[in-house]
């Protein structure tokens, strides 16, 4: 599952680039290490499912990965687990097949990943059984950031039946649950049978299971994506796997385990997790450190100096910076909802935005002025366009281009350059084999991206 709304870890995170695509820990993003952890012959080919907006972000992440032909599901609205994994059961058995369905965000880390392997097989055979299984994590603090399961008795070695579910309690409740000793956090990671699933979905929920049957009947295949009855699944009521089938059905089962999770569902989550120095300070980027403890600071650029201070995030990006003690990083959705209501693009875009042919970032920017890097695919090309407010220049830093504009079909090459006026139809492509690079320079009294007109 690989939706999310991009608010907890802003300004890394956006709406439009939430934590999934993140290279926090690695060279892999999370979604890239959710996919590359699915390395046993038994794992069938990974079924994606994510929201409209983000599918060329997966499809271009999911290139570098071990899973390179997953299948992907779009959403076109959000209606919560219960749907999306419903949707994904359906079309797991559109040939007559009837899957193990491993269920996991695309968001969390699993650091020890053989003993995650070890509990999937011990949670298989429950499954095949027709149970829900569900993998509770054994709490290490009580956190009130976590939903939490109460294990009621054994039903075989290391897999209980399950009492109740809990939303994220008080710090009080969250002491409470941890000395009581039944009690695991909700990692929202599941495996079951299809079948078993959609039938208790349907016991229980029958107007989500029609619904999203009818979405899935109803859906095309475009680019690669299977995009469901937009219509239908319009219509599916919103709700979570917990509440729409695990607090009901007498299938359920929990296995706790012990295999150094986290849903880094906050800037101290992250702190948590990372690779500390002998001050317990976690630092990415170009960074100095005096007299500094216990806090996290990220640039993806810039250098950045923190001297005499403790327990603060430091995040900055290119457009943003976010300096927050740990203990109110919760506040951070504060900032988020302040940019949205005042209609700010940090809430929602980074300065590099990505589309089917490549990528481009905002580099400058002034009143009359905008400076772009572009980046085009091999074998890819931009719309064909107008804008009747600015001019544009376009050097080639590499690669070659070729280039439309008006009746001129031209070639330009390394260090050369272009001149689009207004008014003109024009479009680019790259015809080579590497990544064609230009730096576009956009003049003109109106810069927005609405003065863009195509056939």
């Amino acid at each position: 599952m690989a939706g999310g709304s991009g608010t907890r870890l802003w300004p890394l995170s956006r709406s439009f680039y939430p934590k999934q695509f993140l290279e926090l820990f690695s060279e892999d993003s999370l979604i890239q290490g959710t996919l590359n952890r699915l390395n046993d012959k038994d794992y069938g080919t990974p079924i994606i499912i994510t929201n409209n907006e983000y599918r060329f972000l997966v499809k271009e992440q999911i290139k570098k990965t071990k899973h390179p032909d997953s299948q992907i599901i779009l959403e076109p609205v959000a209606r919560n687990t219960a749907p999306a994994i419903a949707i994904s059961a359906l079309i797991s058995i559109k040939d007559g097949a009837d899957p193990l369905l491993l269920v996991m965000p695309s968001d969390h880390i699993i650091k020890n990943e053989k003993q995650f392997s070890e509990s999937i097989k011990k949670a298989r055979e429950y499954a095949e059984k027709g149970y829900l299984v569900t993998f509770g994590i054994n709490p290490t603090s009580p956190e009130t950031g976590y939903g939490y399961i109460k294990a009621s008795s054994s039903v075989g070695d290391g897999i209980f039946g399950i009492e109740r579910f809990v939303e994220k309690p008080s710090l009080n409740k969250a002491v409470e649950y941890i000395s009581d000793g039944h009690y695991s956090w909700n990692s929202g990671i599941f495996l079951f049978k299809a079948s078993t699933f959609l039938q208790e979905l349907n016991s229980f929920c029958p107007e989500i299971y029609e619904s999203c049957l009818k979405s899935v009947n109803s859906a095309i295949t475009d680019l690669g994506f299977i995009r469901v009855d937009p219509v239908s699944f319009a219509n599916c009521p919103s709700d979570s796997i917990d509440f729409a089938v695990m607090e009901l059905t007498s299938k359920g089962v929990v296995i706790p385990v012990d295999i150094g999770w986290s849903d880094v569902g906050s800037w101290s989550a992250l702190w948590e997790v990372g690779n500390k120095d002998n001050n317990n300070n976690v630092s990415k980027g170009d960074i100095y450190l005096d007299e500094t403890s216990n806090s996290y600071i990220y640039s993806k650029e810039r250098f950045i100096a923190c001297i005499g201070v403790d327990d603060i995030i430091v995040v900055d990006t290119s457009d943003a910076l976010l300096v927050v003690s740990k203990n109110n990083v919760q506040k951070v959705k504060d900032v988020v909802n302040y940019l949205m209501v005042n209609n700010r693009t940090e809430y929602q875009n980074h300065n590099e935005q990505f589309r089917p042919w490549g990528s481009h970032e905002v580099v400058s920017s002034g009143s009359k002025y905008n400076i772009k890097r572009v980046v085009i695919k091999p074998g890819h090309s931009s719309s064909e366009q107008v804008h009747y407010n600015r001019t544009e220049h376009w050097i080639v830093l590499s690669g070659t281009a070729l280039v439309m504009c008006g009746d001129e079909i031209k070639t330009i090459k390394e260090n050369e350059s272009t001149f689009i006026p207004a008014g003109v139809k024009h479009n680019f492509s790259n015809p080579g084999k590497i990544d064609l690079e230009i730096i576009e320079v956009q003049t003109g009294p109106y810069l927005a991206e609405d003065d863009i007109y195509r056939d």
